[in-house]
């Protein structure tokens, strides 16, 4: 399996990605998750009302950036948490390489401790590592087509697998608001990964053992998935 390696300088990482067929690494410096992205802004704001009621607090604005250790990202096959209330997320992942043009789109998850988020969302999304796929498109290869792309997750729980979310990402601010919030926050896009957005839950947050997102083009007839497993370090099992 490919593992990600840590720059002598310590102030970056090197990502592997392989990109049609092409094995890569992709420097990444910085890496963001943009939260409340949600294209329609009536329903972003059903959901922050909803999530003010389990307590999680309004946000100051949205959308939201939230940076996040470049250690966080991971490619393995298991995540270890703490406590029982942590969740993944299927995300638009874009990664930006060295120059404007070397742009990536992959799935990742924005795994987040959820009784944490009550308290301080930013620390919520430090704890967790943030699991994405080891294969990305050009993002030239589905831009075309960028609001037919679906995200789609499952947790398992109980025995089984349950769907969890399945929505064209049309349901998340289009590529060009995405960018334009981001030189707006003076984010430079060069060596960053940034994860963009989820679709809504199919029926609010389940906690389970395994989570496992894909991304799907069904216009070039392809998909990117990453699954992986959550355990608990405060368990006994």
């Amino acid at each position: 399996m490919k593992t990600m390696k840590t720059m002598k300088a310590m102030n970056s990482i090197l990502l592997p990605l392989t990109v049609n067929n092409v094995q890569k690494e992709i420097k990444v410096k910085h890496v963001y998750c943009i939260g409340y992205a949600g294209r329609n802004i009536e329903k972003t704001m059903e959901h922050i009302v909803e999530l003010e009621k389990i307590g999680v607090p309004r946000p100051t604005e949205v959308p939201t950036l939230y940076p996040v250790r470049r250690n966080s990202l991971s490619q393995t096959e298991e995540i270890e948490v703490l406590g029982d209330k942590t969740s993944g997320e299927a995300e638009i992942v874009l990664v930006f390489g060295d120059t404007a043009e070397e742009v990536y789109i992959t799935v990742g998850s924005d795994h987040t401790d959820r009784s944490l988020e009550t308290i301080d969302i930013n620390q919520s999304k430090q704890i967790c590592d943030k699991p994405l796929a080891q294969v990305a498109w050009n993002i030239n290869d589905v831009i075309d087509h960028w609001d037919d792309l679906i995200l789609t997750s499952q947790v398992y729980l109980d025995g089984e697998w349950q769907n969890y979310q399945e929505a064209k990402i049309n349901e998340i601010i289009p590529l060009n608001e995405i960018k334009g919030f981001l030189n707006k926050k003076e984010i430079t896009l060069q060596n960053t990964v940034v994860f963009s957005g989820t679709v809504p839950l199919l029926e609010g947050f389940k906690y389970g053992s395994k989570f496992k997102m894909a991304f799907i083009d069904k216009v070039r007839n392809n998909e990117i998935h990453a699954e992986y497993a959550i355990t608990r370090l405060d368990s006994e099992e």
